[in-house]
């Protein structure tokens, strides 16, 4: 649990405009019920049902059951271009939010606990969504304050295995083209309205892999007559180590992990086979590629010198997040001039994290950025997938106000 925040109170949220300000009553409220009602990847019927219901109350275009159950509103500004502009076509913003919960029971004691046994919004998608439906409220009463069209997509299961790519597939950035796409995420792992943005790569490259040892069990007091698949397990795990320490540039930053590891059913037994399921990350796009190979080049010696086979499956999940360098700086500006906190920007934010929003940044130019959302103060600071995450409401308001001034400053300014 992070406690090591500046105090929350200092703040200051008065240049959040008083409209959205005056709708952070209905935020809380859509993102709790949200939270009530988690759902699964490609199984957010409630949720969706939910979405689409408000878009329709407030006069919205949609497109539904996109990759089964996403959603895309369109939102068309008033507003004339700007005289000197020499766009031919009106320009086209997107706002992508995800909408799945985690196979998590949730340990929260609070009013708006999930309702649904073993599911829980541990990753803050219930507040993306309800942040999505105010910007998407905010607009569509606003419209004279825009030119251009705006589009906000509502995406199934970013968290497994992956809704964005997908939608892609459907046309969510056809008719009419996408010129640019921007995202958040609630991130806990900064305080109430730090804003973390930067240009280049964001969020890693997450791949995968399983790998089964085949060795030749037996009597654990005669080691000569077997080939000990834990001896070999432990020997790859330990070699893979060096894939990241001696095979990648040291200014690259990369991560092998075995998370996963089962072998025997008895200490005095050598154990035939040995599983394992590992994960890996990197943000250099140059790297796709590279990892597969020198895993089963490292799995396939140790194994000969032992006498063992093996059956590696190995698979790529997400590319790295690359956000654009004009859109970062676009984001970065608005930040700047929406709240004001003790870290203010905080460009240095990777992680190691994957995210599928990778797919949208690399059809079109965009910026995933991370919106501060701990506040410690209440108890509302666990990291995410935690089964007690939960963050401060606050953040809702503050999100809006991003998307908006994004909004405004791409279309109105971003010429």
């Amino acid at each position: 649990m992070v406690s090591t925040f500046p105090n929350s109170s200092s703040v200051d949220l008065s240049r959040i405009r008083l409209s959205i300000r005056s709708l952070q009553p209905q935020l809380v409220e859509w993102r709790r019920r949200l939270h009530q009602q988690p759902e699964l990847g490609f199984q957010e019927k409630l949720t969706a049902e939910f979405v689409s219901q408000k878009l329709q109350e407030w006069g919205i275009d949609q497109q539904t059951g996109i990759a089964k159950t996403g959603i895309v509103a369109t939102i068309k500004g008033n507003k004339l271009p700007t005289p000197h502009s020499l766009l031919p076509t009106p320009q086209v913003l997107a706002i992508r939010a995800d909408m799945d919960a985690l196979p998590i029971q949730e340990l929260n004691e609070v009013p708006y606990k999930s309702q649904h046994d073993g599911v829980m919004h541990a990753c803050g998608h219930d507040g993306h969504t309800a942040i999505a439906l105010g910007t998407a409220y905010y607009l569509q009463q606003h419209r004279q304050d825009f030119s251009g069209i705006v589009k906000i997509i509502f995406q199934p299961a970013e968290e497994s295995p992956g809704g964005a790519k997908p939608m892609i597939e459907a046309g969510v950035l056809k008719n009419p083209d996408v010129d640019a796409i921007i995202g958040l995420h609630l991130w806990n792992n900064l305080p109430l309205g730090t804003v973390g943005v930067r240009a280049g790569a964001l969020m890693a490259a997450v791949e995968s892999f399983n790998c089964t040892i085949l060795g030749k069990g037996g009597h654990g007091a005669l080691p000569h007559q077997t080939v000990d698949s834990v001896v070999i397990a432990a020997q790859i795990v330990n070699a893979l180590q060096t894939i990241v320490a001696r095979n990648v540039n040291p200014l690259d930053s990369a991560v092998v992990t075995v998370g996963e590891l089962h072998a025997g059913t008895k200490g005095n037994v050598i154990a035939d086979t040995a599983r394992m399921s590992a994960t890996v990350r990197y943000f250099n796009p140059s790297l796709k590629g590279f990892f597969n190979q020198r895993v089963e080049q490292i799995i396939a010696g140790i194994c000969q010198s032992h006498g063992a086979s093996y059956d590696l499956e190995y698979w790529s999940l997400y590319p790295p997040v690359i956000n654009d360098m004009k859109m970062a700086e676009l984001v970065r500006t608005v930040a700047e001039q929406v709240v004001e906190t003790p870290l203010g920007i905080v460009p240095e934010c990777q992680t190691m994290a994957g995210e599928d929003m990778s797919f949208f940044l690399q059809e079109v130019p965009g910026c995933y950025f991370f919106l501060g959302s701990a506040n410690s103060e209440k108890d509302l600071a666990y990291p995410h997938h935690h089964p007690r995450f939960d963050f401060d409401e606050t953040a809702l308001g503050i999100g809006v106000e991003i998307f908006v001034r994004c909004v405004e400053k791409f279309l109105v300014e971003w010429v």
